[in-house]
C-alpha cells in the first residue's frame, strides 16, 4: 500500500517574485503564494471537522465546568470560520487548477476523503443550533443548521455511493489497500443521522416530522452496513499485510468515527422518537439507544486500544505529520459524544468520566494537531503535491 505525503521542499532559488513570501518568512517552501491553491483537497476539510468537533463533544459533557459552554462557542465560531475561508479557497482551487481539482476522485487515496466536505458542514451545522443559538439567537441558528444540514446530507448520500461505486469500476485497488480513509466516503450520512436528530423537535408535527426522523434511522443503516463491511477489510488487511506506511497509521483511528457517531446517533435518535412514532416504537427506539450503544462502545474501546498501541509502536520510530494527523480529532470527538449519550441514558458514573477524560484527550490531541497544522501552513509545506511513499512493516 502507497501512502500520500508532502513533497520535500524543492531546491535552490525560488523561481519569480515571491513578495508574500519574504513577510516573515510565511509560504517560503513555496515556490510562489499562489502555489497554495493548486493542490488543495477535500481532505484539508477534516480540519473543520476536528475543530467543530471540540465545540460540540463539550456542549455535551455531562460534566459541565463554569467557563466550558462559552470556550466552546468560541471554538464552534472559529470552525465556521474556517468552513467559509476553506470553501473559498476551494473555489479558487476549482477555478484555477480544474484538472486537479477533479483528478482527486481518480486517486484511489485522496478520493476517500470528499467524506469530509459533507462532514464539516454538518459538524458546523450542528454547532449553530446547539452553541452558536447564544450569539445569534435560535431562529437565525436553526436557518443556518437546516441548510448546513440539508447541503451536508445532500453530499453525504452522494459521496456514500459514488466513492465506492469508482472503487469498483475505476481505481486500481491493490489487495493490501485498505485503509480507515475507506470509510470517510460513507460516514456522511451517519454524521447526518445523529446530527438530523436534532432538527426532529423543530420539525413541523405529523408527516414532516415523521419523514425526517425515518429518513435519518435509514442513514443509520446506510452507514452502519459499511462500516460493517470496511472494518472487516481493513481487519484482514492489518493480519496478513501488516500496519504498513507510517503516514497512514493515523487513519486506523477513522475507525473510532462511525462507532462513536452511531452511538451518538442512536441515542440522540431515541430521544426524538417519541416525538414522531407511536407506542411501542418510540420507547422501543430509547431501549435500542442503550442496547445498541453499549456493545458498540465496548468494542470502540477495544479498537481505541488497538489503535494506540500501533500509534505509539509507530511513533517510537518515525510518526510523520501530514493532515492524516486529524483523524486523531473527530474520531475521538464522537466516541466522547457517544460516551456521553450512555451517561444520560444511564446516569452511571463510569460513563460520566469516561467522558470528561475522552474530552480531555480530544483537547490535547486538537491542540497538537491544529498547532503542527498551522506551522507547517505558515511555511507553506503542507501545500506541496503529494509523493507516494514505500510501505512499511
Amino acid at each position: 500500500m502507497t501512502a500520500i505525503l508532502p513533497a520535500p521542499p524543492a531546491a535552490g532559488p525560488a523561481a519569480g517574485p515571491a513578495p508574500v513570501r519574504l513577510i516573515w518568512g510565511l509560504l517560503r517552501d513555496l515556490e510562489h503564494p499562489s502555489q497554495l491553491f493548486r493542490n488543495l483537497g477535500p481532505n484539508w476539510y477534516a480540519s473543520i471537522m476536528g475543530t467543530g468537533i471540540v465545540a460540540n463533544a463539550a456542549a455535551t459533557l455531562p460534566v459541565q465546568v463554569a467557563g466550558l459552554r462559552a470556550a466552546a462557542t468560541v471554538v464552534w465560531a472559529l470552525a465556521a470560520l474556517l468552513l467559509v475561508a476553506l470553501t473559498a479557497a476551494w473555489a479558487v482551487h476549482w477555478t484555477r487548477h480544474p484538472v486537479a481539482a477533479r483528478a482527486h476522485a481518480e486517486n484511489p487515496v485522496m478520493a476517500q476523503f470528499w467524506g469530509a466536505p459533507a462532514m464539516a458542514l454538518l459538524t458546523v451545522g450542528a454547532g449553530t443550533l446547539i452553541l452558536g443559538r447564544d450569539w445569534i439567537g435560535l431562529p437565525a441558528a436553526l436557518a443556518v443548521d437546516a441548510v448546513l444540514w440539508a447541503g451536508g446530507t445532500l453530499l453525504g448520500l452522494v459521496t456514500s455511493a459514488w466513492i465506492p461505486y469508482k472503487m469498483m469500476t475505476s481505481h486500481r485497488i491493490a489487495p493490501d489497500a485498505a485503509f480507515g480513509g475507506w470509510l470517510m466516503p460513507v460516514v456522511p450520512p451517519m454524521v447526518s443521522a445523529a446530527t438530523g436528530a436534532l432538527l426532529v423537535p423543530y420539525a413541523p408535527a405529523g408527516q414532516v416530522r415523521l419523514t425526517l426522523l425515518l429518513a435519518c434511522y435509514a442513514m443509520f443503516g446506510i452507514s452502519l452496513f459499511a462500516t460493517v463491511i470496511i472494518v472487516g477489510q481493513l481487519w484482514q488487511r492489518l493480519v496478513h499485510h501488516g500496519v504498513g506506511p507510517a503516514a497512514m497509521v493515523p487513519t486506523l483511528w477513522i475507525v473510532l468515527g462511525p462507532l462513536g457517531q452511531s452511538v451518538t446517533a442512536a441515542n440522540l435518535l431515541g430521544t426524538a422518537a417519541p416525538l414522531a412514532l407511536p407506542a411501542p416504537y418510540g420507547p422501543a427506539a430509547q431501549a435500542l439507544g442503550l442496547l445498541y450503544g453499549l456493545p458498540t462502545w465496548g468494542f470502540a474501546m477495544m479498537w481505541l486500544a488497538i489503535a494506540t498501541a500501533v500509534t505509539v509502536r509507530t511513533a517510537r520510530v518515525h510518526l510523520p505529520f501530514s493532515l492524516t494527523w486529524w483523524s486523531f480529532t473527530f474520531p475521538v470527538g464522537t466516541v466522547v459524544t457517544g460516551t456521553s449519550g450512555l451517561a444520560l441514558r444511564t446516569e452511571s458514573a463510569l460513563f460520566r468520566w469516561a467522558a470528561a477524560a475522552g474530552y480531555l484527550v480530544l483537547v490535547l490531541a486538537w491542540l497538537i494537531v491544529a498547532a503542527r497544522t498551522a506551522r507547517e501552513s505558515a511555511r507553506g509545506r503542507i501545500f506541496l503535491p503529494a509523493q507516494p511513499a514505500p510501505a512499511q512493516g
